[in-house]
């Protein structure tokens, strides 16, 4: 069922799970994560970056797919549609083209613009039943041309963004968008428990979950996240048995160059990573 996200975000932050929010790029790239979220009886959030939506054709085009796929699929779990690292006039258009979720992201304006369009956005949003994330300390890395360096982000900002009625709190703690190098310092942890505390207990989202050691996420958990974001582990998992299956032939036997074999490999991997993730790294198996 399509839905906010607020009451799941809300529910996992009680139960010291997390909601994932997998990027969606393409239809192969829906079908494989709603089942894989069907298999696991997970909820999920859909997110959908602006360069995806022109991608895929314009915000009205994703809802349309997402429907239609999950009510073809017969999905029951709660899943969200969710804009991810919006503009302000992106997130209107995606609340105009009926998602049920939106992020506005204005991180990289002076927190008082910050503060003003946040809370503009978070106003429409709620006055139509769509739950709202904001940003405050950008995340490291680049999101569809949103370059960051990555900052610990201030926790009276923090607290003064989540006083607005937002739903649910991205601030960078250290994560970043992308592969992570070699030299990555981790987590701050410290900084998480000052953030949870100064928006009163807020759920806080993980940006950039691809690559972070397992055991980091968990903690992570334990400490207020409750929405953890993945998209580069998903796409490497898709090109890599991709590249497996042209490499070994398989698309010069037969019809194997038809693309609903040549993206069936791709797309079986992106669900089982699904799947493994649900159980393994965000415990909401079994949490619909």
């Amino acid at each position: 069922m399509l839905v906010s996200a607020t009451e799941m975000i809300n529910k996992a932050h009680e139960g010291h799970y997390a909601i994932p929010q997998y990027n969606i790029n393409n239809m192969e790239w829906i079908i494989a994560i709603l089942k894989g979220c069907q298999a696991t009886n997970s909820p999920v959030i859909l997110g959908v970056s602006e360069g995806a939506g022109k991608y895929m054709q314009g915000y009205k085009n994703v809802v349309g797919m997402v429907k239609n796929i999950h009510d073809k699929l017969g999905i029951t779990v709660p899943v969200a549609i969710h804009l991810d690292h919006g503009s302000y006039q992106g997130a209107i258009d995606c609340i105009e083209a009926g998602f049920t979720s939106v992020m506005f992201d204005g991180s990289h304006f002076d927190f008082d613009e910050n503060v003003a369009k946040s809370k503009e956005i978070i106003a429409l949003a709620h006055s139509k039943g769509i739950s709202v994330e904001c940003e405050v300390g950008g995340i490291g890395g680049e999101e569809d041309g949103v370059v960051s360096s990555g900052e610990l982000a201030d926790p009276e900002e923090c607290g003064a963004v989540a006083g607005l009625g937002v739903d649910f709190l991205a601030a960078g703690i250290g994560n970043i968008h992308g592969k992570y190098p070699a030299n990555w310092a981790g987590l701050s942890f410290d900084q998480l428990e000052k953030i949870q505390a100064s928006t009163n207990g807020k759920p806080l989202v993980l940006h950039g979950g691809s690559g972070i050691p397992v055991e980091q996420v968990k903690k992570a958990i334990s400490l207020g996240v409750s929405k953890v974001n993945v998209n580069t582990e998903l796409q490497l998992e898709f090109a890599a048995a991709t590249r497996k299956y042209i490499e070994e032939g398989k698309d010069q036997i037969g019809k194997g160059y038809d693309p609903r074999k040549l993206l069936k490999a791709g797309t079986d991997a992106i669900q089982a990573k699904v799947e493994d993730m649900n159980k393994n790294y965000f415990g909401c198996a079994d949490k619909a």
